[in-house]
């Protein structure tokens, strides 16, 4: 007996991967942000700032920009493989998983163009 429920499922889990992925993300832009504006609010911009050497905090805002975007490339790959299982009848008429997929891409090379003008 067909049930896409199965399908819908896995589609949700794959969407709250994206949402997590997208919080960890922005977490690392105030992350590598948030160093700069103590800088500028204690008035103590020393000349290592001012030459482009990052600090610690733009250093883990890149890293954990990176890790948002490693977790969402990691569950499009586990959704892709869970739906490459599923039975035909399984799948709902009509509804193309590519949508989930292409979209959650979208936002992981979001995430690395963030990451490298963080880096940057």
């Amino acid at each position: 007996m067909p049930d896409p429920r199965v399908f819908f499922a896995a589609e949700r889990t794959l969407l709250a991967w994206v949402r997590t992925g997208i919080a960890v993300i922005a977490l690392g832009f105030v992350v590598a942000r948030f160093g700069l504006f103590l800088g500028l609010l204690s008035h103590q911009i020393t000349s290592s700032t001012l030459s482009g050497r990052p600090g610690i905090s733009t250093v883990l805002g890149v890293l954990l920009t990176l890790v948002g975007t490693a977790a969402i490339a990691a569950a499009v790959v586990q959704y892709r493989g869970f739906v490459s299982t599923l039975a035909e009848q399984d799948l709902p008429l009509r509804h193309r998983p590519s949508f989930a997929v292409t979209f959650a891409l979208a936002i992981a090379s979001c995430g690395v163009v963030l990451g490298i003008y963080l880096a940057l």
